[in-house]
């Protein structure tokens, strides 16, 4: 079976992959399925937008196709920058670097550092079927960046039980604990039953 990835982000796909290759699907990303369009998130909701993402690459191809919508949410900052977290600072061509000093202006004054990685996917099926899937990791806000492993919020995120971010975990650690990788644990079980069923 060919999956396609809603998205041209390496690194999910590589983490997609991953976790998927023991089921034997061939996953591939939205532009090498010629799909060169960005879809409009106006979901208010990871859930919603993971959705919107799938379901028009399944409409745009008659494939299946996966979607993750994933972010931070910062309870001392109402959940944010939740859907926003890939535009945080109201710039989308900001870098990483330029979000997570945002964030960390804006935490400058907090004592309350709980937060969690969230993330969403929903697999959408060209018969109207889909799968949805969440996963979380809860952590806190650092006060400093640390750790050059993974991208986006990772050098600032603390998960529990750990003394370092998890810009300081191997692919493995992290993938272990993960929000995604929760996510996709789950997806992974769901998929599996559902390619049973279909057989």
């Amino acid at each position: 079976m060919k999956l396609i990835l809603a998205s041209n982000n390496a690194h999910k796909l590589r983490e997609f992959k991953e976790i998927l290759c023991p089921l034997g699907i061939e996953i591939i990303s939205q532009s090498e399925a010629g799909c060169h369009f960005e879809v409009d998130e106006t979901g208010t909701t990871f859930e919603e937008n993971a959705y919107l993402k799938a379901v028009a690459v399944t409409q745009a191809t008659g494939l299946p196709a996966v979607a993750d919508d994933s972010g931070l949410a910062v309870d001392a900052l109402n959940g944010e920058p939740g859907i926003y977290s890939a535009r945080y600072t109201g710039n989308h061509e900001d870098s990483d670097e330029d979000r997570n000093n945002y964030l960390l202006k804006k935490m400058e004054n907090e004592e309350q550092r709980s937060a969690r990685f969230v993330s969403c996917i929903s697999c959408t099926f060209p018969n109207g079927d889909r799968i949805d899937t969440r996963g979380e990791c809860e952590g806190n806000i650092m006060y400093a960046v640390s750790g050059k492993n993974g991208f986006g919020y990772d050098p600032l995120f603390q998960p529990l039980g750990y003394d370092c971010s998890m810009g300081e975990l191997s692919a493995d650690d992290k993938n272990a604990i993960s929000h995604r990788g929760n996510s996709l644990r789950k997806f992974y079980e769901e998929l599996k039953e559902y390619l049973n069923d279909h057989n």
